[in-house]
C-alpha cells in the first residue's frame, strides 16, 4: 500500500512570475476590506516557504496558477476538477477556485500525490491531487 504523502509539511514550489503576482494581489487586497483579507497572511505564509523557481523549470506535476487538476475527495471518494486562478477569475460554477479560497490556497505548489488538508467548520477536509490536467508552463504559457 502506497503511503500518502501529507503536503502540510512538504516543500512546495512557485515560479518567480506567480509569486510576483501573488505579492501584488496580497498587498493590493490588504488595502481593501473584503472577505478574502482573512486569508492573505496563510496565503503570505505559503509563499514565504516555497522554493522559487524560473517558469521553466517548475516540474510539471506542481500546481501553478491557472492550473487544471483533478482530486480526490479522501473522505467521499468523490473527484473533483478545478482551476486555479486569480479572485476576479473565480467561478465555482465553472470550477474556477480563487487562490484565495481555502482549497485554493491548499493546493498552489503542491504536487500529483500530495494530499492537502485544511480546517472547515465540520472539522478537516483532506484532497489528493491524483492529475494535472493542464499546468500553463508544462504547455509552454509562461505569461498566463
Amino acid at each position: 500500500m502506497k503511503k500518502e504523502t501529507v503536503a502540510k509539511n512538504r516543500q512546495i514550489y512557485i515560479t518567480d512570475f506567480d509569486l510576483q503576482r501573488l505579492q501584488e494581489l496580497i498587498e493590493v487586497m490588504a488595502e481593501q476590506p473584503s472577505r478574502d483579507n482573512r486569508y492573505l497572511d496563510e496565503l503570505d505564509q505559503e509563499l514565504l516557504r516555497a522554493e522559487v523557481v524560473a517558469p521553466r523549470d517548475i516540474p510539471p506535476d506542481v500546481i501553478t496558477m491557472n492550473s487544471t487538476v483533478r482530486l480526490l475527495d479522501m473522505d467521499s471518494k468523490g473527484e473533483l476538477e478545478y482551476t486555479l486562478v486569480f479572485p476576479p477569475d473565480a467561478d465555482l460554477e465553472k470550477g474556477r477556485i480563487s487562490v484565495l479560497a481555502p482549497v485554493g490556497m491548499a493546493m498552489i505548489g503542491y504536487r500529483v500525490g500530495d494530499v492537502v488538508s485544511w480546517k472547515v467548520p465540520g472539522g478537516t477536509k483532506r484532497l489528493k491531487i491524483k492529475k494535472i490536467l493542464y499546468q500553463p508552463e508544462a504547455a509552454g504559457d509562461f505569461d498566463r
